[in-house]
């Protein structure tokens, strides 16, 4: 799991260290707004006319995928209820 750097300027950056730690803690709700967050960051884009060429960085993928497996831990227990 990549960790930031804090010299790193990019909103995108810091929001990721910020979603990766709420993962590490596993509290899901803060998780949610920070990935929200996040896809919002990665979405914007400078300008009229302007098309964002970047790839979803694979520290970002992660951090999805690591979202989806609290969501299902987390869940899982609520079926047999």
């Amino acid at each position: 799991m990549g960790r930031l750097v804090m010299e790193e300027r990019r909103l995108c950056d810091r929001v990721l260290h910020a979603l990766e730690l709420a993962l590490d803690q596993e509290d899901l709700e803060i998780a949610e707004h920070l990935a929200r967050a996040l896809e919002l960051s990665l979405t914007r884009f400078g300008g009229e006319g302007k098309v964002d060429q970047r790839d979803l960085p694979m520290a970002a993928a992660t951090a999805f995928d690591r979202l989806d497996e609290l969501k299902r831990r987390l869940f899982a227990g609520w079926a047999w209820r």
